[in-house]
């Protein structure tokens, strides 16, 4: 499966570029993060802004789902925006998954 660039993509490969450069200088948990004409500050609001973006690409893409059962729109339009609803949600199931393992791992530390 090959995956097309586009500007999630991009903007997540910057992200993570910034975040491992500035990781080791930084040292605090309040660190800034910024985007495409967005700032986020902390865990919390990163947090936040993903599930946003979770939400606003499952909704296109259910737009765009229906105005397919409709007989509207570019099918190349509707597959794209399906596949990239499907690989957010896989993004944000393996998210929580790892959230979980380690709240679990933490929970059976010895104090």
């Amino acid at each position: 499966m090959i995956i097309e660039p586009n500007s999630a993509n991009s903007l997540a490969a910057a992200a993570y570029a910034r975040t491992q450069a500035g990781a080791a200088a930084l040292g605090d948990s309040d660190a800034t993060f910024s985007g495409e004409g967005e700032s986020v500050s902390g865990f919390g609001a990163a947090l936040e802004s993903a599930v946003e973006d979770f939400s606003s690409s499952s909704k296109a893409a259910e737009k765009k789902a229906s105005s397919g059962l409709k007989g509207q729109g570019n099918l190349t339009d509707i597959v794209t925006s399906v596949s990239e609803a499907q690989m957010v949600l896989q993004t944000a199931s393996a998210v929580r998954d790892r959230v979980i393992q380690s709240y679990q791992e933490v929970m059976r530390m010895t104090i």
